[in-house]
């Protein structure tokens, strides 16, 4: 059987148990990277998480605010947490599977309402943050590995990554400068893009309908903003991936969903 990795920006992990179960009933990863979390280690729900099957939990996060975790069936070989821009808001975290595979998961920032990073600090920050995986991927020690990377990356790079590329070129997650620099995170680690290896560039892609225009979902104005890429080496394992849809549909949902890849390894 191919291992299945998952990737879901939750948005409240304690207030979305019941989706967090239903998922895994339905599409059972064997291992599901959680991002925006919005709890402290302390308050973890662990034994909730444990009982849908997920042995080995690993998490970091604070109150209110972002956060991630993952989630695993399998033996975990080891597990790390990297501080980028020197600035630990729980926004990274990566295990390695007893097989070799490195899975990391990572929850860039937003980066605010204006697409400005001198006027505001926010947009600098995502920015940066951009720019330190970008260097972090040159690594021939990444390069050499077989890696997958997943997450809320808050940017929707491609034309057919939003619902109305022109409309959304000044905004925060579609500007000129994200799309670039995720182009750069690719090209530096020779990244594989999971969702357009399986569905071409020409065709829309989202994984994301925002809460403010209620009916966003319904009208289909998604944008591309969660993303799994994989290390050249696993690009000939990749067998099927898959965008949950319907989650946003259900009550209270997140406004992210899941995104499900299957590699033979």
């Amino acid at each position: 059987m191919p291992l299945r990795i998952a990737t879901w920006n939750i948005n409240s992990v304690r207030q979305r148990l019941g989706h967090l179960k239903d998922f895994t009933d339905s599409h059972t990863p064997d291992v599901l990277c959680l991002q925006e979390t919005k709890v402290q280690d302390i308050e973890f729900p662990l034994s909730d998480i444990k009982s849908m099957g997920y042995e080995e939990v690993f998490f970091h996060g604070q109150k209110s605010y972002n956060g991630v975790a993952i989630l695993c069936k399998n033996n975990v070989e080891s597990h790390e947490k990297i501080v980028w821009c020197g600035k630990d808001d729980r926004r990274h975290m990566s295990i390695t599977l007893k097989n070799g595979l490195e899975v990391h998961n990572f929850y860039v920032p937003s980066g605010g309402p204006i697409p400005d990073p001198e006027q505001n600090d926010k947009f600098a920050h995502k920015i940066q943050f951009l720019k330190e995986m970008s260097k972090w991927a040159t690594k021939p020690e990444v390069k050499e590995k077989k890696i997958v990377l997943v997450g809320d990356l808050n940017v929707a790079p491609l034309e057919k990554d939003v619902w109305n590329h022109k409309k959304l070129l000044k905004s925060v997650g579609h500007t000129p400068l994200e799309s670039e620099l995720m182009a750069n995170l690719r090209k530096s680690g020779d990244l594989v893009d999971v969702g357009r290896h399986f569905i071409p560039d020409d065709q829309p892609l989202y994984s994301w309908w925002g809460y403010r225009y209620k009916p966003s979902f319904e009208k289909d104005y998604g944008w591309r903003l969660d993303h799994i890429l994989t290390t050249q080496s696993l690009k000939t394992s990749l067998k099927d991936f898959e965008v949950v849809r319907h989650t946003r549909g259900w009550e209270k949902p997140s406004d992210h969903v899941p995104n499900v890849v299957d590699i033979d390894i």
